[in-house]
């Protein structure tokens, strides 16, 4: 009875089923609502329908790539602050503590002087002592060390932690100059400098005539740019005539003139403005004959093409003397005049 009553019911159930689609239809055509909802359920168990439209999902205010170089600037700005912050704490340490004060003149070095005294280097450095070294104003110290006359160039350095190192550079003589009575140097540049006593002795340089403390120092450098070419060319060909010279006259640059000196005696030459070694060899290949024709040799000068002017400083002064001390002052004009001696002294060769 049992197994009658199952196959009933399977034969029930496959009844059923096989109605199912009919009624299924026919319940369509009474509501479309229900309808579409049983549409929607078999799309939802059919495996190929289509997929479903992505509802796109609202993300942060910033991108990420923003928010990545935003932590970046937050970063430099930390590691900024904190450099900042080592930085006014080193330097308040640096400028606050005893340790970088200049206690003694004995705590500043002093290099490359020669001819410019400790004393003269303090002078200058005298309102830094017991000054911390980072308030020291280096280049004004520099500025000031090159006022000395000796000191062409200066250099001002710090070491740690409370010391001063000076390096100086001096000039470089190259003849001297006689300035209110008194013999002192002179550089390239036309800066006079103080002869120091204790080395004296090591040079031997002509004098220069015709430069004073006075004039400006442009005028000053242009007469030495006139002497170093002097010297300079009489030197070439390894000539060193310039060793025979004593003094030089640059008070015209239009004629140089120069002091000779030798055993007879010494002869001052005029050698004009230019080609000074050609003119001072025409000295020294006829200075014999001069001096066997004129025992009074005294100035020669070489300016002119071709002709030499034997005395001419003679004879001039001679002329000077003449028109200002009459030989009698009473006697007419005329007389005196006829009184004068005959200017023998100058006489001209032709070479």
């Amino acid at each position: 009875m049992a197994r009658k009553d199952s196959s009933a019911i399977a034969e029930v159930e496959i009844a059923e089923a096989a109605n199912e689609p009919g009624r299924r239809a026919k319940g369509l055509a009474e509501s479309p609502l229900d309808a579409r909802m049983l549409d929607l359920e078999d799309e939802a168990e059919s495996p190929f329908l289509r997929g479903q439209k992505r509802v796109p999902v609202r993300g942060g205010v910033l991108p990420r790539q923003a928010v990545g170089r935003l932590k970046l600037v937050l970063q430099l700005v930390a590691v900024a602050i904190a450099v900042a912050l080592v930085w006014a704490a080193l330097q308040r340490y640096a400028t606050q503590s005893w340790r970088f004060r200049l206690d003694s003149s004995d705590n500043i070095i002093l290099a490359g002087a020669h001819n410019v005294t400790r004393s003269q280097v303090l002078e200058v450095m005298a309102s830094d002592i017991d000054r911390n070294i980072f308030f020291v104003p280096l280049e004004l110290r520099q500025k000031q060390l090159q006022q000395i006359p000796w000191v062409q160039s200066a250099s001002v350095l710090r070491l740690l932690p409370n010391r001063l190192k000076i390096i100086l550079v001096e000039r470089t003589p190259v003849a001297f100059v006689e300035v209110n009575s008194r013999i002192e140097l002179i550089d390239a540049q036309g800066v006079i400098m103080e002869l120091p006593v204790r080395q004296a002795a090591q040079y031997s340089f002509p004098v220069i005539v015709g430069i004073t403390d006075s004039d400006p120092l442009s005028t000053r450098a242009a007469r030495m740019a006139i002497y170093s070419r002097l010297m300079k060319e009489l030197d070439s060909g390894g000539a060193h005539y310039s060793t025979d010279i004593s003094d030089v006259d640059l008070s015209d640059p239009e004629d140089v003139k120069a002091t000779v000196t030798d055993p007879h005696g010494a002869v001052l030459v005029h050698l004009g403005a230019t080609d000074f070694r050609q003119r001072f060899q025409i000295y020294v290949t006829h200075v014999g004959q001069w001096r066997v024709q004129f025992p009074t040799l005294q100035s020669v000068d070489l300016r002119y093409a071709h002709q030499v002017i034997i005395n001419p400083d003679t004879a001039s002064v001679a002329a000077q003397q003449n028109e200002t001390s009459p030989a009698d002052a009473g006697a007419p004009a005329s007389q005196s005049e006829h009184k004068q001696p005959k200017i023998a002294g100058e006489q001209k060769k032709h070479l």
